[in-house]
């Protein structure tokens, strides 16, 4: 008889082999050897935590997603959160305070979370909420930026507190960087990093992988300039088709085998960096980890979704709390359905069937 799979377990071993590889990649940084020892010794209690949760009939996911502004500088091409109307040109409305969201990472380190990744619209215009963060040592927060506003006081910032983590984006070399983002953000961009290394920081990259830039950003020589700048982590995104003119940009299956592949020979040619593939290996997790199976996305608005990709909530965590929010009744139907274990196209498959999703919301809610 096959084994049930078993989700809590699943997590809690990529938690660990994440906080392992970071404690393997900072041995040659005292300053950031010893925050990754003392987040180590955080995730095995939240790790207790969240089984004490689990025991309890409450599956808490490790990660959560927190979208912190609609507000974003650039105008990226194929840019899901445009496309989803998540980020606007226009001044934000109704978004979270900076005291709302320090309540919400709060709750989360009670829980027994240990990684939230703060995204947008461009979160470094948030700089309350990088404070509010900043606060909890036992969380590691991932901050996906552009890279545009990283100043003095942010490279302060992260320095003297290690468990914020730049992510900037970059889409290859400089022709594939600028076509995506836009003219000089490749040249900022280099500026960042080698301002990083200067100063002894850790900080990594986050790289949408495409079937147009594929071969680069796989390649030895673009991870090995990455390195050369001190990056310590990459994080592939597969590239989520936001409309039927971008269906040619998501990667097919042999393509995610191929990108699978190539991580774990990234992982071991070099071991002085993380690399982790998002949304990773759907078949090995039991299906997409998305709504609350192994995180969940909060809007600026304080919404609860399945994911970035999937802007549809029936619930607010500032109404009911983030436990309210994990026991969403939205991603209950989806768990114990069908849809995220369905075959699908790119990087998310609550994206490509948003429709379904929209019908579960209407008749369920």
């Amino acid at each position: 008889m096959e084994k049930e799979f078993d989700i809590q377990d699943y997590m809690t071993k990529g938690v660990e082999r994440v906080v392992k590889d970071s404690l393997r990649a900072t041995l040659k940084d005292p300053k950031e050897s010893i925050f990754m020892g003392k987040f180590a010794l955080a995730t095995k209690k939240a790790a207790d935590i969240r089984k004490k949760y689990e025991a309890e009939g409450l599956h808490v996911p490790p990660f959560l997603i927190a979208s912190i502004t609609s507000n974003c500088n650039l105008h990226c091409a194929g840019c899901y959160s445009r496309q989803n109307q998540a980020t606007k040109d226009c001044e934000p409305v109704n978004q979270l305070s900076d005291e709302q969201w320090l309540e919400i990472f709060n709750e989360a380190d009670s829980l027994g979370i240990s990684f939230i990744l703060l995204a947008g619209g461009e979160p470094l215009l948030r700089k309350g909420v990088i404070k509010a963060a900043a606060t909890k040592s036992n969380i590691l927060f991932p901050i996906f930026t552009n890279g545009v506003f990283i100043s003095d006081e942010y490279f302060d910032m992260f320095d003297k507190n290690r468990n914020l983590v730049p992510i900037m984006s970059i889409e290859g070399h400089k022709e594939a960087t600028d076509a995506r983002r836009g003219e000089g953000i490749y040249e900022k961009l280099i500026s960042n990093m080698e301002t990083f290394k200067k100063n002894g920081q850790i900080f990594g990259n986050s790289v949408t992988v495409t079937t147009e830039n594929f071969q680069d950003v796989l390649s030895d020589d673009f991870v090995s300039m990455l390195q050369g700048y001190g990056c310590k982590a990459v994080i592939y995104v597969e590239y989520v088709p936001v409309s039927d003119e971008s269906k040619h940009l998501a990667l097919e299956e042999a393509r995610e085998e191929q990108l699978r592949a190539r991580i774990d020979e990234l992982r071991t040619k070099y071991e002085d960096m993380v690399f982790i593939s998002f949304p990773g290996d759907e078949k090995s997790s039991g299906g997409c980890v998305a709504a609350g199976r192994g995180f969940f996305h909060i809007n600026s608005h304080g919404g609860a979704e399945p994911c970035p990709f999937s802007p549809f909530s029936d619930t607010n965590v500032m109404d009911l709390g983030l436990k309210g929010a994990i026991s969403s009744r939205l991603f209950k139907v989806l768990q114990s359905g069908d849809i995220l274990k369905d075959d699908h196209v790119g990087g998310c498959v609550l994206f490509e069937k948003q429709d379904q999703v929209q019908r579960i919301l209407q008749e369920y809610m």
